[in-house]
């Protein structure tokens, strides 16, 4: 499989690279390490990165400034898609799975769809970013790639805190830290360090949390109210869920942020062996056992109740 894909990249003459709707690092970090390693490998190909808004966190990133945030019409031979688990997680960049003439799907999420005509999907790997390590010919990888790899790996493992994060992972880490990169600032600038907005607003949502299921659940949620009136965006929330994540004798914790009237998105977490990934497939969602997403739509007091009943159904099923 590794060797088809590269066939198919050395074969097409356009490419287009995309990933999920509002990135994170993995998304970032892995659409980024794809354009820059098929440039360095293919310069006389033509290779577009779209992405929704992506934080000025990762303006370290030496290619960021290239990224195409507008979807125009490239008749592209070939689009690869990363840490994307359907379509529909696509956004706008989505009509390309219909446009172009192949689709490679690149992620780790276990509820993945399988929507391209070549599919690599590694549950098992922590991070896309992992998975793409694996598909590069490490020595072909600079500091440049180096460190977008790091940077989605240490984003989807918690610096490495999260169970996710296996052997191999902490083996890829070392390796790529050895390229020279900025480790410490990478970690500290993107993953610690938070505005004193973001901060603000961390603090409104933990107090405004309400425990359910005899103190098994920590839900919070964030109203459009709630962003006025800290002038915040849905993208100062970075890190509250995994807050109250660690709350003590919490096994799920849930954030829930205002997109629109009636839209609300949902940030699940759990400890121990919740599957909170069956939680949000209920709702049309998905993502990885410990740690998934899903969209509510209506009355967000109807919506919860429905939610915590098949959180309550996972924890009991975990014997917890």
């Amino acid at each position: 499989m590794k060797t088809k894909i590269w066939e198919m990249v050395s074969d097409a003459k356009v490419i287009a690279i995309g990933g999920h709707i509002r990135p994170d690092g993995d998304c970032v970090g892995s659409c980024v390490a794809m354009y820059q390693y098929i440039r360095k490998m293919y310069p006389d190909k033509q290779v577009y990165i779209y992405f929704d808004e992506v934080s000025k966190t990762f303006d370290y990133l030496t290619v960021k400034a290239e990224c195409v945030y507008d979807y125009h019409d490239v008749n592209a031979d070939l689009f690869i898609t990363l840490d994307a688990s359907d379509i529909g997680r696509l956004g706008s960049a989505g009509c390309y799975v219909k446009k172009a003439e192949k689709v490679i799907n690149i992620d780790h999420h276990i509820s993945n769809t399988l929507f391209g005509d070549v599919n690599i999907v590694c549950p098992d790997s922590s991070s896309t970013c992992e998975v793409l390590y694996e598909l590069f010919d490490e020595r072909m990888i600079d500091k440049d790639i180096a460190e977008a790899l790091y940077t989605g790996i240490v984003h989807d493992t918690g610096v490495f805190q999260y169970s996710n994060a296996l052997k191999r992972t902490m083996e890829i880490g070392g390796t790529l830290k050895e390229m020279g990169i900025d480790s410490d600032r990478i970690i500290d600038e993107t993953f610690y360090e938070k505005t004193y907005k973001q901060n603000l607003l961390l603090g409104r949502c933990l107090l405004s949390s309400k425990l359910y299921l005899d103190g098994k659940c920590i839900v919070s949620i964030a109203t459009k109210e709630t962003f006025d009136e800290f002038d915040a965006a849905p993208s100062d929330t970075e890190g509250i869920v995994n807050q109250l994540r660690i709350i003590k004798g919490v096994k799920v914790a849930a954030f829930i942020y205002e997109l629109s009237e009636g839209e609300y998105k949902v940030s699940l977490r759990a400890n121990q062996n919740v599957d909170v990934s069956k939680v949000c497939a209920v709702f049309g969602g998905g993502g990885h056992i410990k740690a998934a997403g899903c969209t509510l739509y209506g009355d967000i007091e109807d919506q919860l109740s429905k939610l915590l009943e098949q959180i309550d159904i996972q924890i009991q099923d975990a014997g917890l």
